[in-house]
């Protein structure tokens, strides 16, 4: 991308802090039309390369490190300073809806004052450190925002809302913490429909002899739907019962899985129908993302996890859709994620989700925060998610309800590799290989993956609804 397009890609992204109704398309864009213009507008990423809003959850204390980039080489010295500011997070909730707090200011610190510098010929500057303390009265369910802008100093260089950037943070401090030493997340993909569907609580069943940590970091109830409206044309989520049921009575089912830092996640899938997460037109996808975020508003949920299975795509394409692809897949993630900066958007690695290209101008790797690989799926994702750090790629998944085990050796290449996560499908206590196949694989993940014993307490609990 030459400098004209990423500066143009860098104004387009402001529709996060403006209420801007109309479509964009970058497809679009005539560079030509744009070579008149030599500004160089300075903006702000985190080291993972997040524009405009990046997620910290910290324990007593936290830090993340900013960096400011131009759009081309400075001319002369540079210098600008970040300050808090108010008006950046209220501009961000008018726009989408939303309703973050703010981190208290008297909590953050800025090194150098916020004092940033680059130097004549550069277009980069060194990290800029952002720490943030624990507060009293901050509530670990919620997020809150730490916004920031960017006041020039000096230099020719344009500075304005393309250079807001926010924070948004959690304070797990007064949650345990699952995460263990060697960082590498394990995630449980649960089949709650099926004929005996599994009590979520089964997964605090499972934890680490030596640090008392459980086994699992992560619980995908699987799956929600999404479904056609003949009224009005659109599209809404469908909860069936046992779904619905979990989500209603969350501080029985789910809470205590949060109590003990194990996230949750809720699946998406088509319902066997013409909608599914792959067709929907832009301003469907938008609408569909309110839809997600009012539950997991109201549910208290860590995000979704989206698969492109199960929908009876139509042709010719109805209105409020569009032919099936990538492309469509990767607008929802990223409408969903725009409303969402603080829930986690995973991506199943197959079909249609399988692999994304930017949506105006961002990469996938800011709106995907997962990417987690088919059963058996060893390759890295960089390609299908650019952007995607290898923390969030989930590598050798397996399938417990039809015996499609991994080996020994694929999880220790995972764990030398530097990969983030690994997956189980249909764990169930209850099913017949639990014994001899089930649970010697949840001792090999425990033993490989963090060089520990695995306890199973023996008391799984049923479906008692």
């Amino acid at each position: 991308m030459s400098p004209t397009l990423l500066t143009m890609a860098i104004i387009l992204f402001t529709c996060f802090f403006s209420a801007c109704q109309e479509d964009i398309n970058v497809g679009t864009i005539d560079e030509s039309k744009y070579e008149v213009s030599k500004d160089i507008f300075g903006y702000l990423t985190d080291v993972k390369g997040q524009r405009n809003v990046s997620l910290v959850e910290f324990r007593e204390n936290g830090k993340t490190d900013l960096f400011l980039h131009l759009t081309g080489s400075a001319s002369k010295p540079v210098s600008v300073k970040l300050k808090y500011d108010n008006a950046v997070l209220e501009a961000y909730n008018e726009a989408h809806e939303s309703s973050y707090d703010f981190f208290p200011e008297n909590l953050v610190t800025f090194a150098e004052g916020g004092t940033v510098q680059i130097s004549a010929g550069e277009n980069k500057s060194e990290r800029v450190p952002v720490s943030f303390l624990s507060g009293s009265s901050l509530d670990p369910e919620k997020s809150y925002g730490i916004p920031i802008s960017i006041e020039l100093v000096s230099g020719d260089v344009s500075i304005g809302s393309i250079g807001n950037y926010i924070i948004m943070v959690k304070d797990i401090t007064k949650i345990p913490d699952a995460a263990k030493a060697t960082g590498i997340k394990i995630i449980s993909c649960q089949e709650v429909n099926d004929s005996d569907p599994l009590n979520p609580l089964n997964h605090l069943c499972f934890t680490l002899k030596d640090t008392g940590k459980p086994l699992f970091d992560m619980v995908i109830l699987f799956a929600a739907n999404i479904k056609y409206d003949i009224q009005t044309g659109g599209v809404y989520l469908y909860n069936n019962p046992n779904v619905q049921y979990l989500l209603s009575n969350r501080e029985k089912y789910l809470k205590p899985l949060q109590d003990k830092g194990i996230k949750v996640v809720l699946g998406i899938l088509g319902g066997g129908e013409r909608s599914g997460v792959a067709n929907l037109a832009d301003e469907t996808a938008r609408e569909f993302a309110k839809n997600l975020k009012a539950t997991a508003d109201t549910y208290l949920l860590d995000g979704f996890f989206f698969d492109d299975e199960y929908s009876a795509y139509q042709t010719p394409v109805p209105p409020g859709f569009v032919a099936p692809s990538n492309a469509a897949a990767a607008r929802l993630f990223f409408e969903a994620k725009k409303l969402m900066p603080d829930k986690l958007m995973c991506a199943y690695v197959y079909s249609r989700t399988r692999s994304f290209e930017s949506i105006d101008g961002i990469e996938p790797g800011e709106f995907v925060d997962w990417g987690i690989h088919d059963y058996g799926g060893s390759s890295d994702l960089s390609w299908n998610y650019p952007g995607l750090q290898k923390s969030g790629m989930a590598l050798y998944s397996q399938e417990f309800a039809l015996n499609r085990f991994t080996s020994e050796n694929n999880l220790k290449r995972l764990r030398n590799n530097g990969y983030g996560g690994h997956m189980v499908f249909s764990l169930n206590p209850f099913r017949n290989n639990f014994t001899n196949r089930q649970l010697p694989a949840l001792q090999m993940i425990a033993k490989t993956l963090f060089d520990e014993e695995l306890v199973y307490n023996g008391q799984p609990y049923k479906k008692d609804w």
